[in-house]
């Protein structure tokens, strides 16, 4: 049995000072915490929830979030969890079932719900020495000129400020703290709207992901936007609840679809949710209706200003490093979880860390982004995907890009190309990423 760290219970002391404060212990902030106390510097890690909770996502993982968690130390966490060798893509009458890309990041992914996975992240920091406090939400900082000297948290029954060094704003998509601190989120670039659900399959221990790029809705328009089954394995944790096998069998059934401000998506999602659980019922072999049904609103591609300040950073989602093409993120998560803990030390974030995120994400961002847009628009969907399915290689493409597969390093032509197009569209975008 893995031993682990204590964790703090109500009884603790609230803490009033820490060196390196980590606000939101999704992936991303509880693998700072984890990369700052392997570090040797004094750690607080806080979330508004307790855990093990819950986030909507499609539980998957490719093989650059893989690569990441072995980075992180946790290499050995997915052994006995779903191997996923690649996607099984459909539409329009066809499939295609494609394997990640052989590269840098090795050839296979996974997928663990969030209520499990979550949960072993910030136990694998608090394994390395931080400090939680969890239940408690953060209202509001304190600042010295141009520094973040403490933040103000509440416990529900009391109020107190917490001093700092540095701060890491963790907090998802929808940034509290980031607000406060003035991250302002841009809608005019493409964003995503999303809905997950957990269903009982014959198939969850595939090592395929189905993806389904002709998403309909149950009136039969066709929707800027895509489908997906992700295999959680036939022992799904703390989801289990045994059927009469004595197994759980489950799969994350979703359905994302794209918007921006001048084409907004007027649309309810679970509707369209349990439509598309219904056209791959057979396919997957389900069994009863879709449960845990949540939604979420996705920035993306970097969409945001305010992502720095003299000695804060925002990483993952609340940065909104996510990819515009499938609104995945968790792989970004970890990574500018690591970033943000190696920039520690500097004398001013402020302009430091966008110039990181930039380095790292503008020309992919900014390329990604402007072909979401371009599939807001329901009539480019079938020009561009009704071929597109029926040819392997440019299938293989797409699989690469979606998932974050092309690293600066590869000097194929599909590389070039992709790279090529980035500076092409960031030289003419109005607002960059992380502007």
């Amino acid at each position: 049995m893995t031993s682990h760290a204590p964790l703090p219970d109500a009884g603790s002391p609230r803490p009033t000072v820490a060196d390196v404060v980590v606000v939101g212990a999704g992936p991303g902030g509880a693998a700072a915490a984890r990369y700052a106390a392997v570090a040797g510097r004094d750690v607080l890690l806080i979330d508004m929830a307790n855990f093990p909770r819950d986030k909507t996502c499609g539980d998957g993982l490719t093989p650059r979030a893989v690569a990441e968690l072995h980075t992180l130390g946790m290499g050995d966490y997915l052994a006995g969890r779903p191997r996923i060798d690649g996607l099984e893509l459909n539409g329009w009458g066809a499939q295609q079932q494609v394997r990640w890309p052989a590269g840098a990041f090795g050839p296979y992914g996974s997928a663990v719900s969030r209520l499990e996975f979550d949960d072993a992240v910030r136990r694998h920091a608090a394994d390395a020495g931080a400090s939680m406090l969890l239940g408690v939400k953060v209202i509001d900082v304190e600042r010295e000129g141009d520094r973040i000297a403490g933040i103000v948290v509440d416990d529900g029954s009391q109020r107190w400020t917490i001093t700092l060094t540095d701060l890491i704003v963790a907090d998802g998509v929808r940034s509290p703290l980031g607000k406060i601190l003035g991250r302002v989120w841009h809608r005019d670039t493409a964003y995503g709207v999303a809905a997950r659900a957990y269903v009982k399959s014959e198939r969850a221990d595939d090592n395929w992901m189905g993806s389904h790029l002709e998403l309909r809705s149950p009136d039969g328009e066709l929707l800027p936007g895509y489908g997906w089954v992700f295999p959680l394995g036939s022992d799904s944790g703390a989801l289990s609840t045994p059927d009469s096998t004595g197994t759980t069998g489950l799969v994350n059934v979703g359905v994302g679809a794209l918007a921006t401000a001048k084409r907004p998506a007027q649309l309810a999602l679970k509707p369209v949710l349990d439509h598309y659980a219904d056209l791959v019922r057979d396919e997957w072999s389900l069994s009863g209706a879709p449960q845990r049904v949540t939604s979420a609103l996705l920035p993306m591609g970097g969409a945001v200003s305010g992502v720095a300040g003299r000695n804060w950073v925002l990483i993952g989602d609340a940065a909104a490093c996510v990819n515009p093409l499938n609104g995945e993120g968790i792989d970004y998560a970890l990574e500018t979880a690591r970033l943000s803990v190696e920039l520690l030390g500097a004398q001013d974030y402020s302009t430091t860390w966008p110039a990181i995120l930039t380095e790292h994400y503008r020309l992919a961002f900014s390329a990604a982004r402007r072909l979401a847009g371009l599939l807001t628009m329901p009539k480019t969907v079938p020009v561009l995907g009704r071929p597109g399915i029926r040819s392997n290689a440019l299938m293989s493409m797409v699989v690469r890009v979606m998932g974050n597969l092309i690293t600066p390093e590869d000097s194929d032509l599909i590389a070039r190309a992709w790279r090529t197009a980035g500076r092409a569209s960031a030289r003419i975008d109005p607002r960059p990423p992380f502007v």
